[in-house]
């Protein structure tokens, strides 16, 4: 049995939690310890026993709770060779939990597999995860992607959930309030994915197996969770899928409150 829950998803936090029946994982930390021990703790699920953290890049929506959460139930935190490095320059990891890189290749994790790979973003070296469940089922992480490259593509194919970002409204962002700088950089390819690129995604994905879609790190200033979930509904209405027949489709919550959802 594969148990799934997006904790926090959006540009102020990120946490999302999978496993088995036996084993837990955390992708990403980005929230205060406390909120994260609580989200946890409300879905009956230990802290102390994460089997471990894995990071997809250092920026602080990702890691804002993970030494701390470390540190106290001494969960292993793993990354890419890039992502470790930054945090060690700026002191988030320590000796008081285990830490190290994630191999390429993956590595077993309880009963779970998790293999990273690489996702294109503005950071020293971003990962997704891909976890194959004890019963061969698999799930695919993967926010904070300026674009779908063939290796992340690769990487969601035969995933029976999948997780991506569905970050911005194209036209919200040109015409809203964030300086020229910015908005050059959420649009760049090592920016952020717009609802219409996760839309045509998902699309892509449907026809390639993949039946359970999680839309996540929406943009509060530049974005509306019905314009992301319509963008990608559209989508796949178009291409001839029938919503809970064919497919399943949700957009995270900032703060989620539901529980963990079974596949």
């Amino acid at each position: 049995m594969a148990r799934f829950c997006s904790l926090f998803s959006s540009s102020s936090g990120n946490c999302t939690f999978i496993g088995s029946s036996k084993t837990g994982i955390l992708i990403d930390a980005g929230v205060s310890t406390k909120r994260l021990k609580e989200a946890l703790l409300s879905r009956e699920i230990d802290p102390a026993s994460i089997a471990g953290i894995f990071i997809t890049h250092e920026h602080s929506d990702h890691i804002k709770g993970m030494r701390i959460l470390a540190s106290t139930f001494r969960i292993p935190v793993y990354g890419s060779e890039g992502t470790i490095s930054a945090l060690e320059e700026i002191g988030q990891v320590t000796a008081k939990f285990p830490y190290g890189v994630i191999s390429k290749d993956g590595f077993e994790v309880g009963d779970l597999f998790v293999k990273p790979f690489a996702i294109p973003h503005d950071s020293a070296e971003g990962y997704g995860y891909r976890i194959t469940l004890p019963d061969g089922q698999c799930a695919a992480v993967a926010t904070d992607t300026g674009h779908i490259s063939d290796e992340i593509m690769n990487n969601f194919r035969g995933c029976q959930l999948v997780m991506l970002e569905s970050n911005h409204d194209v036209a919200m962002l040109q015409n809203g309030p964030y300086p020229y700088h910015l908005k050059r950089r959420i649009l760049s390819p090592n920016g952020h994915l717009s609802n219409a690129d996760c839309a045509k995604t998902v699309v892509e994905l449907l026809k390639k197996g993949t039946t359970r879609f999680f839309l996540g790190h929406l943009s509060t200033e530049n974005n509306f969770p019905d314009l992301a979930y319509q963008e990608s509904y559209a989508a796949l209405t178009e291409a001839g899928a029938v919503l809970s027949r064919d497919y399943l489709l949700e957009v995270n919550k900032k703060e989620n409150d539901c529980g963990i959802i079974r596949f």
